[in-house]
């Protein structure tokens, strides 16, 4: 796409008032990189699925701290569990998932409702 395929304004015309009181609420580059950072991890479909597949079990149970297993992750994405299990790990480093043992199993589930938020929403969006 060229330049002069992008529409932009003709004039260059700041609007100081907009600026101001955007440039108030800016967050610090800190909190930026760290919102870039927890976007990336939403960038790969295998997490995406398991983040997903959480995201269903909570809403077919009706319960916020409903929880699957690695093994039953791993079924259900017909993937290994030590496929799983990296990307579990990615996700609980980035607090998006949280887990619990259990003997010898592990039980994960979303970390709060701000990532079903996510989910939900982004589901939404790409429906319309």
């Amino acid at each position: 796409m060229a330049l002069n395929d992008v529409e932009h304004c003709e004039a260059c015309q700041i609007h100081e008032d907009v600026v101001k009181a955007v440039t108030d609420h800016m967050p610090d580059e800190d909190q930026l990189y760290d919102l870039a950072e927890v976007f990336k991890v939403f960038g790969d479909s295998t997490r995406i699925r398991i983040l997903f597949v959480l995201f269903e079990a909570e809403v077919c149970v009706c319960d916020l701290e409903a929880e699957l297993c690695v093994c039953d992750i791993a079924q259900l994405l017909n993937m290994t569990q030590s496929a799983i299990s990296h990307q579990l790990r990615i996700l609980k480093q980035n607090r998006l998932v949280k887990n619990r043992r259990d003997g010898k199993s592990v039980f994960y589930s979303l970390a709060d409702s701000h990532v079903k938020t996510i989910i939900s929403q982004g589901m939404e969006h790409i429906q319309e």
